[in-house]
């Protein structure tokens, strides 16, 4: 297979220690630095819509076979990894919904974060309900 890199886009700042597991159950405020080479992309987000982070779970371990099979916190029964959103992956990517309540040139006020203090930030896409069709 062919290897893929990234670079981040900016960082993630927060001041709390003791984070949700899930976006879903987040009411967390914090900031997103993004790179002031980037700050034209972020013109037409604004307060009040959700975007969605995609982020690399920097701090978790390295990955092996036997993480392929997990018991989630909320879960009784055992689960495949790619059913769960667990931090322990085969390849380390995040995905967040959070809310925009402020911005400012590169800085992204938001609401919903659960994702740590320096977590590196890979993209940044808008967030819309999609109907089937």
């Amino acid at each position: 297979m062919t290897r893929i890199n990234f670079t981040p886009i900016g960082k993630v700042h927060i001041d709390v220690d003791d984070l949700p597991n899930h976006c879903r159950y987040s009411d967390v405020e914090g900031t997103i630095f993004i790179d002031t080479k980037y700050v034209s992309g972020l013109n037409d987000i604004t307060v009040g819509e959700e975007i969605i982070v995609l982020f690399h779970f920097h701090k978790s371990p390295i990955f092996t076979p036997e993480m392929l099979r997990l018991v989630p916190p909320h879960r009784k029964e055992e689960l495949g990894v790619f059913s769960t959103c667990s931090p322990r992956r085969p390849n380390p990517i995040g995905l967040s919904v959070v809310e925009v309540i402020g911005i400012d040139q590169n800085l992204i006020k938001v609401k919903g974060i659960d994702m740590m203090d320096g977590t590196p930030v890979i993209d940044i896409k808008p967030f819309r309900a999609f109907k089937k069709r």
